[in-house]
């Protein structure tokens, strides 16, 4: 490939890895549309309820969690993170893949196994989200909608969500997510085997989720179905990664979490 074609030759690979992941976060967003329409749909034995209300005139734990309930919903976490970060983690696979094309003589392994390492962090955090939801339906704290039953609790994961966002640990993290090359670099630069991209994929991740576990943790006060919310938590994860300000805005709504918990305390002791 000769310099006049390189140009070209990036846009295409671009283009492609762009539709792609496109593709992917459509799909993704159309299956949670779906599950969500699936929760407000009409009980076919009370038609005049949605088979939310059914599920809120049941007893604490109003959905037992049978060992297909446990795989829906881990189905359902695992997808709704394809939707929501994937469009944050672009820049750094189109990175990848100007990169690992723009190498003379070396033949890299597909942005792909990349990716499917970083979606593969993400499935874990998933894992641990539906043992979670399972423990907070069990103790009565979330709603048959997946949003908080109580203010208290709703209040103390704002709380702790905005105190997470000042500490180091989320500062290094958004870090690296901030920096692609910087990460790159950092960590012995891309690989051409398919299980180092992986790996490096699975690392990237990794600092992914400590960047944003406690963001994704608002689901459960706000509605883990709640199509407002879970887009508004996606917009800011991105423009924590890729606005020049990004540290200042994670502070900031760090500040507006607090707040907002603080809010939700007071709501409880004045009912």
């Amino acid at each position: 490939m000769n310099g006049a074609d390189a140009p070209r030759f990036w846009l295409r690979g671009n283009v492609i890895v762009s539709a792609a992941l496109l593709l992917l976060t459509l799909f993704a967003w159309a299956y949670v549309l779906w599950v969500r329409a699936g929760m407000m749909a009409p009980s076919p034995d009370m038609p005049s309820m949605t088979m939310a209300e059914m599920a809120a005139m049941a007893s604490p734990g109003f959905t037992a969690w049978s060992v297909g309930h446990f795989y829906f919903i881990f189905a359902m976490w695992s997808v709704m993170m394809v939707g929501m970060m994937l469009p944050t983690v672009t820049p750094m696979l189109l990175l990848y893949t100007r990169l690992a094309q723009s190498a003379p003589g070396l033949l890299f392994a597909s942005t792909a196994w990349f990716a499917g390492g970083y979606l593969l962090a993400w499935t874990g955090f998933s894992l641990f989200a539906t043992m979670a939801q399972y423990g907070l339906e069990r103790f009565a704290l979330l709603t048959p909608m997946m949003e908080a039953a109580s203010r208290v609790f709703g209040g103390t994961v704002l709380v702790m969500a905005g105190l997470y966002q000042w500490t180091t640990l989320k500062s290094a993290c958004l870090t690296q997510c901030r920096a692609p090359m910087s990460f790159v670099q950092q960590h012995g630069g891309f690989r051409q085997g398919k299980i180092q991209a992986l790996r490096l994929g699975i690392l990237h991740g990794g600092y992914c989720v400590g960047c944003c576990w406690a963001l994704m943790a608002l689901l459960f006060v706000g509605g883990v179905m709640n199509i407002f919310w879970i887009a508004g938590l996606m917009i800011f994860m991105l423009a924590e990664k890729i606005l020049p300000s990004g540290r200042t805005l994670s502070r900031l709504g760090g500040v507006a979490a607090i707040a907002g918990g603080l809010w939700y305390f007071a709501a409880a002791l004045n009912p």
